[in-house]
């Protein structure tokens, strides 16, 4: 706009600046009902730079304002709806529950983070961002939601779950860690991680930056446990011991039985290690939390699929 003469005053002023354009939202781009209780959604996010897969399952009586329970997969998920549903018996275990359930697909590898930078292999997804910002006032808006949120995950997801709700203590009453490895500071700890998005192909430098750098102490739950304090908290992993569940539970692609057994041993140890320091460092502190680590569980669905009814009197206290 040109400058011009304010009228009656002979005063010469510059150009009004008009004002910055508002952040674009994100968008409920279709949706698709494989049951009248079981949605798929895209969302377009401008976070995430596309569109996201989401399912929500809906309770009985859709009529009334209800909580919402946030599930996320572990790093191996690869499917275009969530594990949780098509392994975790998720959809029969919330069917008498009064909750909105929110099940995103295609984390694979990212720990549900806001990366530092492009990464060749798994982008710059902007995680955090969705689930905190864009994802919770769609879920209210359009499926009644009261606000009150509680947040669930296994193995990356569960680390996950934990910086979420400390990094956004407002919107989660609860949080639960199946298998996952919270505290992420400390080079064993940070090790896991890395490995962990290495398997799906990531550098975990893209994600949090160098090594011991200040943005893995920025999501290290056990390095903020005051904002955990008063929250609903389920903390969970086997020891790494097989067991006969581990000989019934299906293959995954291209491997053995015995490769299958080394690599869900060998995770779920390091994550009952990384588990257990997390739950000594809570009870040091007077945090309280639910613990359970059963001398026999390995890194499996065999195991994760009957943890629903475990962790839910713990984070339905707060719904």
């Amino acid at each position: 706009m040109a400058a011009g003469l304010v009228a009656g005053s002979g005063v010469l002023v510059g150009p009004i600046a008009s004002a910055a354009p508002a952040p674009k939202a994100a968008t409920l781009d279709t949706v698709t009902k494989v049951t009248p209780r079981h949605l798929d959604l895209t969302i377009d996010s401008p976070a995430m730079r596309g569109k996201v897969s989401v399912s929500v399952l809906l309770p009985r009586d859709t009529s009334a304002s209800r909580s919402t329970v946030y599930m996320l997969d572990g790093a191996g998920a690869t499917g275009a709806v969530s594990d949780w549903i098509t392994k975790g018996n998720a959809v029969k275990f919330f069917e008498d529950k009064n909750v909105n359930v929110v099940l995103p697909s295609g984390g694979k590898g990212s720990f549900y983070t806001d990366w530092d930078r492009k990464d060749p292999v798994v982008g710059q997804p902007m995680w955090e961002t969705f689930l905190t910002q864009e994802l919770p006032p769609l879920i209210d808006q359009y499926y009644n939601g009261n606000g009150r949120n509680a947040i669930v995950g296994l193995s990356m997801g569960g680390q996950a779950a934990l910086a979420l709700t400390f990094r956004h203590p407002n919107l989660y009453t609860g949080a639960a860690s199946l298998s996952g490895c919270p505290p992420v500071s400390g080079l064993l700890n940070e090790a896991y991680v890395r490995a962990t998005v290495a398997r799906d192909g990531g550098d975990a430098t893209n994600m949090w930056g160098p090594i011991q750098g200040p943005n893995w102490a920025a999501h290290d739950p056990s390095l903020h446990l005051d904002k955990l304090r008063g929250k609903n908290l389920y903390i969970s992993a086997g020891s790494g011991a097989i067991g006969p569940l581990d000989f019934t539970a299906p293959l995954d692609p291209g491997m053995s039985r015995q490769q299958q057994l080394f690599a869900a041993s060998g995770l779920e140890s390091g994550a009952y290690r990384c588990s257990l320091e997390f739950a000594v460092t809570l009870r040091a502190n007077n945090v309280p939390a639910t613990e359970s680590f059963p001398l026999i569980g390995t890194h499996s669905w065999a195991y994760w699929s009957r943890d629903l009814p475990e962790l839910w009197p713990t984070i339905a206290r707060g719904l």
